[in-house]
């Protein structure tokens, strides 16, 4: 990729698409990046205003399942490569609501695909359609093995299901018209600014305010956990050394049954906090399992690390007492998403231009 372009980067105002414009605005100076969004209960402009002033960035309101909406982005900023993180992405709601997966997973995706075609068509050289996925699409594991590139997709919720969708799309554009694309599919991310319905923010938040911890089941199901920095340096990496038509899998090398997981944030939080030990654990609430849920994910990452040089900074310590710290020391964010008042950060900075 040249030192002058035009991205566009989908869902950057959630949990990891904005550390991945905030990465990419800061240390491409010479790049325009621009930001689709189209804002649900997961994008949060607050995760961005340390960059939104930066004369690379712009930010467009946006619903990828509006395809005069995606057509007409492209005809304004000509875009020469496109990464696409905006997704629904929880198990749960995919469960209660998988209409919504399908429109914006699958049907939006495409709508992003014929637009890429069409602009790129006559001059595809330097182009690049990047897909951003999720290791749930392989389904589950055992107790042992990881899931490969080369790992058969077995899509266990509706989620997964729409992100496979989504994954043979891509790689079918590719194939039949030539669009230069590059797929990689991620484990569970934890870090900073992530909507508090997911583990990790959910057990921090609730074990701060004495709210019962739910448990699915006995709590045996197994996560590699990813440092959503080490991610967004991943993504870095693929978008600017990656082989067409490739795809990518990227971990923690970090695997933690949940119970595991709580009962180490209720011994950092019972610390940080000043509490007596075991205070936190009391909290833990078993609740029935949801329907289908994966008994363990892993990934090999081996491909990223011996291609491209890859691998993931923090220790898990490390990056679970920096998540902690982020969360305890920004109760106004938490709070804003929580009550829903981050949504008039866009009225107050965006209505007017």
């Amino acid at each position: 990729m040249g030192t002058s372009k035009t991205l566009l980067i989908t869902g950057g105002a959630g949990f990891i698409g904005s550390h991945v414009v905030r990465r990419f605005v800061r240390g491409y100076p010479g790049y325009r990046i621009v930001n689709a969004d189209k804002l649900t209960y997961a994008g949060n402009l607050e995760n961005l205003t340390d960059i939104e002033n930066y004369p690379n960035y712009a930010f467009e309101r946006a619903d990828i399942v509006n395809k005069p909406r995606v057509t007409e982005l492209f005809r304004k900023y000509d875009f020469d490569a496109v990464i696409h993180l905006a997704a629904e992405s929880h198990v749960d709601r995919s469960i209660s609501s998988p209409d919504d997966f399908v429109f914006t997973n699958i049907v939006g995706t495409v709508n992003l695909l014929n637009a890429a075609l069409a602009t790129w068509k006559d001059r595809p050289a330097g182009k690049l359609f990047y897909h951003i996925s999720t290791d749930e699409v392989y389904g589950s594991l055992g107790d042992e093995g990881l899931f490969t590139e080369d790992s058969p997709y077995d899509p266990k919720s509706p989620y997964s299901a729409s992100k496979a969708a989504s994954d043979h799309m891509v790689r079918a554009y590719g194939h039949t018209f030539g669009l230069p694309v590059i797929i990689s599919n991620c484990s569970n991310n934890y870090g900073p600014n992530q909507f508090p319905e997911k583990l990790i923010p959910l057990v921090i938040n609730n074990i701060r305010n004495n709210r019962p911890i739910p448990v699915y089941g006995r709590g045996e199901n197994v996560r590699d956990w990813l440092y959503v920095e080490d991610h967004a340096a991943a993504i870095d990496l693929i978008f600017h050394g990656g082989k067409e038509g490739t795809t990518y899998n990227i971990g923690g090398n970090n695997e933690w049954k949940n119970i595991d997981l709580i009962l180490l944030l209720c011994s950092i939080l019972d610390r940080k906090l000043g509490r007596p030990s075991g205070a936190s654990e009391k909290l833990i609430t078993f609740v029935k399992d949801r329907p289908g849920h994966d008994l363990r994910y892993a990934i090999d990452c081996s491909r990223l690390r011996s291609e491209l040089g890859w691998k993931p900074i923090p220790d898990f310590a490390e990056g679970l007492e920096k998540t902690v710290d982020w969360y305890l020391s920004n109760d106004k964010w938490l709070a804003g998403v929580i009550s829903g008042d981050y949504e008039k950060y866009y009225e107050k900075m965006y209505s007017g231009r």
